[in-house]
């Protein structure tokens, strides 16, 4: 039986010479016409004032999923102790809304191509808001885990809904680069935000105000999406698009059991039954999720289809071996900061100060930096900084002066994530059709998702493997482990991607619709 990897491609040109190509079969007022639409405000919106509220509305969300995974980190050994939480179980509360999102972006970005990315956002941001502000009322480890992993839920609705109501809205251009880098720069303020905080409700207060102001924060985010984000359900009424449910099914139990057992083994090693029960349980549940994608669904959850387009596959696997290092950075250099250097939190918000100051340069010049600069040059500086970020943690001395081993790195984090989360968004959201950009939107998400996920969990296993040799030298582990991902991210996308430049051009859909026109 023929599976769909074997669908014709009938997508935009991969190359610039491609692009370049078609460019020519286009008079010059065609061409003059297209740059000017990359640049111009969306019809859709009537004024500067909505764009600005529309582009904070969807922006500011990626902050709010940063604020919740980082600042737990610094809130985790308060919690632990007030909630009786065992050093075995302390993975799980700062884990699980992660695994949650990453496991259910894929079906909520489905969700969104049926219905429209606006009732997804703004159900998916109301939810955030309800479960965080549970959260700060948590008695007991059951609660705070039952919380965070329900308020996933949320940033697995709204990141996929957001993305794609950014990519329909925005053609490709100079316009929709500065939007998708504007975007891009919010984790890492989001992250910076989340640290904040977390160090002033630490010090200052109690770790609940942690969750009340992440609902404060997120009440905001839902006001300004009512008024200025416009409202797309109408235009999806007539849409074909179907729920691929025993796709969803099997996707999402493969990832939570895989994923589960890759966390846990690092306290109860590979030899516990129920490790390896789980792993193998997932990997058949992935498996047989695969062979209904390929062969089953009519219209599967991930079509095989965006696999044919040329360097996709390799550029997904470079994806994973990056986000991940993100997440392996984060969370073992607050440790190493913390608990090597004596770090207090507000201390530590101090020190992570340049990682926000660099994602707020990098909002305003990334959409300059996309425009001009080869996205292959980009993707090149992505793999260097997470080498360099890496081998200064993985030398740095008990006693490490920040200028000289923590304030390189803090910039060189940002720099990695902002780059290459941004490229991918772009790329993913002018590749792929206006009625799968809830899919764009999944796709960078759930390779971040997932890419912090599974690798975290094997850098949680070196330090484990290697905690005889002391603390401090298995976070020096830890960083070489990262270090090699960062490398092997860095040779991916070195020998087998090509990233077209983005520059003002026709859509997918035009493209589509161009090529169909010439076969007649």
């Amino acid at each position: 039986m023929a599976s769909k990897l074997s669908l014709e491609n009938k997508d935009a040109p991969d190359s610039d010479q491609e692009r370049q190509s078609s460019g020519d079969e286009l008079n010059n007022d065609e061409l003059a016409r297209i740059e000017r639409l990359g640049r111009q405000r969306p019809e859709q919106l009537t004024s500067i004032w909505q764009e600005i509220g529309f582009v904070f509305s969807i922006t500011v969300s990626q902050a709010l999923n940063e604020y919740m995974v980082s600042g737990f980190t610094i809130l985790l050994p308060t919690v632990a102790r007030e909630l009786s939480i065992d050093p075995t179980s302390q993975t799980w509360p700062a884990s699980v809304f992660s695994l949650v999102v990453a496991s259910f972006l894929l079906p909520f970005g489905r969700i969104g191509d049926m219905y429209g990315g606006y009732p997804v956002y703004i159900g998916g941001c109301v939810w955030y808001c309800i479960w965080a502000l549970i959260a700060g009322f948590a008695q007991n480890e059951v609660m705070l885990n039952v919380c965070r992993a329900i308020q996933g839920l949320g940033p697995a609705a709204y990141l996929p809904a957001g993305l794609q109501l950014l990519g329909s809205m925005y053609r490709p251009g100079p316009r929709k680069n500065l939007v998708f880098a504007i975007y891009g720069a919010m984790a890492a303020i989001g992250f910076f935000i989340g640290l904040f905080f977390a160090g002033v409700a630490g010090e200052y207060a109690n770790w609940r105000w942690y969750f009340w102001i992440g609902t404060m924060l997120g009440a905001v985010v839902v006001v300004a999406s009512l008024f200025c984000i416009p409202n797309d359900m109408e235009a999806h009424k007539l849409s074909y698009v179907k729920m691929d449910w025993l796709g969803s099914l099997f996707t999402i139990t493969g990832l939570v059991l895989v994923v589960f057992a890759i966390t846990s083994s690092s306290h109860d090693g590979w030899t516990a039954p129920y490790i390896l029960a789980t792993f193998l349980l997932g990997l058949a549940s992935l498996g047989i999720a695969f062979w209904i994608e390929g062969w089953v669904a009519a219209q599967p959850l991930l079509p095989f289809e965006i696999f044919t387009k040329k360097h996709v596959r390799p550029f997904m696997l470079g994806l994973l071996f990056s986000y991940g290092t993100c997440g392996i950075y984060l969370l073992y250099a607050t440790l190493f900061c913390m608990n090597i250097l004596g770090a207090s939190p507000m201390q530590l918000v101090a020190w992570y100060t340049p990682s926000a100051t660099i994602g707020i340069i990098l909002a305003i010049t990334g959409g300059a930096l996309l425009h001009k600069v080869p996205p292959m040059i980009l993707l090149v500086i992505t793999g260097c900084a997470i080498i360099i970020e890496s081998v200064l943690f993985a030398l740095a001395p008990s006693d490490a002066y920040y200028w000289a081993w923590i304030f390189v790195p803090m910039v060189m984090m940002t720099l990695s994530i902002d780059i290459v989360f941004t490229v991918a968004n772009v790329f993913f959201s002018s590749t792929l059709r206006r009625s799968q950009q809830g899919l764009a939107g999944s796709l960078s998400n759930v390779l971040m998702q997932l890419g912090i996920a599974v690798l975290l969990g094997f850098a949680e296993l070196v330090g484990s493997e290697t905690a005889h040799q002391g603390l401090k030298q298995s976070y020096h582990n830890v960083f070489w482990f990262n270090l090699a991902c960062g490398a092997t991210a860095l040779v991916i996308f070195v020998a087998f991607v090509r990233v077209p430049r983005q520059k003002s051009d026709l859509t997918a859909d035009e493209k589509a619709l161009k090529l169909e026109a010439e076969a007649v």
